[in-house]
């Protein structure tokens, strides 16, 4: 969703819990109250809720004897897929800190 529209307001971009097509952070750049803000807002919270819910089954899975090795590895890569989620989610709301220098404008979007 590109934006040609411009608002004017001096904000930093804001990194979302998305990527672009390519793979690359994508950016927005608003004032933080437009629909990709809320839109991203509520993936950020579903993303954080299932961090919670996938590091609960880590704990019960290896504290379990019977786990498998195929069981361990599954877990793993929903670990590190939810890992590399909330990182994103501690940047993006980091490089928003007054005083934070902000990663870059690839894959920048405008809200309207």
């Amino acid at each position: 969703m590109h934006h040609s529209h411009d608002t004017g307001a001096a904000t930093r971009p804001r990194l979302l819990p998305w990527s672009t097509s390519d793979g690359r952070p994508c950016y927005l750049v608003g004032d933080g109250t437009g629909h990709v803000s809320r839109v991203a807002d509520r993936v950020e919270s579903v993303q954080l809720g299932m961090a919670d819910q996938i590091l609960a089954h880590a704990g019960d899975l290896a504290g379990d004897p019977t786990a498998t090795a195929p069981q361990l590895r599954y877990l793993a890569a929903r670990l590190a897929e939810s890992l590399r989620d909330v990182s994103r989610i501690a940047r993006s709301r980091g490089d928003r800190l007054p005083g934070a220098r902000n990663g870059g404008d690839f894959g920048e979007e405008r809200e309207a």
